[in-house]
């Protein structure tokens, strides 16, 4: 649903009444994955997709009925070849779907009108839902921000809305956004009862990842591009002024002028953030990479040619770089696509990006026998 929030949070000040409906969990192949949403104004009005369009249809009757009702429902959609006449999914997956009125009560307004507001304005945030379980909790959802702060209750009890709150933080700090099962006698969260148990879908808001691009060159223009078209806050770095200007890189988020291993050092990165190596001098990529390979982040790959990266191996050894922090630099960086243009080098290095990021082979699905959408690494989620 936060992937909604700019216009959602719109619908909210305007005092619209609206339904979501939130993927709430995936298995088997499936076009979108938990968080992704839908919503129908009481108009009409529709914006957002929970499958690519194979079950948008039904899905669009059942927040039209949860607007009429006061309800929420959890719906689950699965494969359909049975039966010509029944909506499912082609892709042969299933997926749960949860669909919320907002208006239905008051508090749940609140709460979700805070978490959209967060998430509007890029502040970390974490919403917990609570997705299967009893009827009258269904859709009762608790805020959690980043300063450790809690909006909402679920059902009242101070037990349960710790444990949530608890497992929100978690999920926030990881970045990631899935369901929490939380069992009849309070393993897995613990400290309450509910009979049968209850399922709660955190979605967590967190700042896009970074990509850092260091070398103002012409394929670093192009990768900027490409990466702020995946979603990533885009940083090309080089110390050459005269080459490190907005002008040049009009699609990265910021351009800096600095040693790329002195700017490593001080710029702030994560567990998701992917580092691009393209300035293939050794004067820039041995302090940069031997820093670089020691750091938690999601990708480190350099430019460069085969002979360029045996050197440049050569060169982090003596430096001290151990054959085990070589092992994560992805060099020459970007898959096999025989590349030439700025514009194909581009989207060679972000296949692999995403590829590593999912743990996708990226060999051609033709001939691939594993699965289509794989399940994303914790670290990089």
């Amino acid at each position: 649903m936060l992937d909604l929030a700019a216009e959602l949070r719109r619908w909210t000040e305007e005092g619209r009444e609206f339904a979501v409906a939130t993927v709430v969990s995936v298995t088997g192949s499936a076009p979108r994955g938990p968080g992704a949403a839908l919503a129908v104004d009481s108009a009409g009005t529709v914006i957002g997709s929970v499958s690519g369009g194979c079950v948008e249809g039904a899905v669009y009757d059942l927040c039209r009925e949860a607007l009429r009702t006061g309800d929420s429902v959890l719906e689950r959609f699965g494969y359909s070849d049975d039966d010509a006449f029944a909506v499912g999914l082609t892709c042969g997956g299933t997926i749960d779907v949860l669909v919320t009125p907002v208006a239905a009560e008051a508090r749940v307004r609140t709460v979700l009108g805070s978490a959209l507001s967060a998430a509007a304005q890029g502040e970390p945030a974490a919403l917990a839902r609570v997705a299967r379980g009893p009827a009258e909790l269904l859709g009762r959802a608790l805020l959690v921000r980043s300063d450790g702060t809690v909006e909402g209750t679920l059902d009242d009890r101070p037990e349960l809305d710790r444990v949530a709150a608890a497992e929100a933080r978690a999920r926030l700090e990881a970045g990631r956004t899935g369901t929490v099962e939380l069992s009849a006698d309070g393993t897995g969260g613990g400290g309450f009862h509910c009979p049968g148990g209850l399922t709660l879908l955190v979605e967590s808001n967190v700042p896009p990842p970074r990509m850092i691009v260091f070398g103002a060159v012409d394929f670093a223009a192009a990768l900027a591009r490409a990466g702020r078209f995946l979603g990533y806050h885009v940083t090309v770095c080089d110390a050459r002024p005269v080459f490190a200007t907005p002008d040049r890189f009009p699609d990265a988020d910021e351009v800096v002028v600095d040693w790329p291993h002195r700017y490593l050092r001080c710029t702030a990165t994560d567990a998701r953030t992917v580092l691009c190596v393209l300035t293939h001098d050794a004067k820039f990529d041995v302090p940069l990479l031997k820093m670089a390979l020691r750091m938690p982040v999601a990708f480190v790959g350099a430019m460069g040619s085969r002979r360029t990266h045996e050197d440049r191996n050569r060169r982090l050894r003596a430096e001290g770089v151990t054959d085990r922090e070589l092992s994560r630099l992805r060099s020459p960086i970007g898959l096999d696509l025989g590349a030439r243009t700025p514009e194909e080098t581009a989207l060679s290095i972000t296949a692999e990006i995403v590829a590593t990021r999912h743990g996708g082979t990226g060999a051609p699905l033709t001939d691939a026998t594993t699965p289509i959408h794989h399940t994303p690494h914790p670290a990089v989620a």
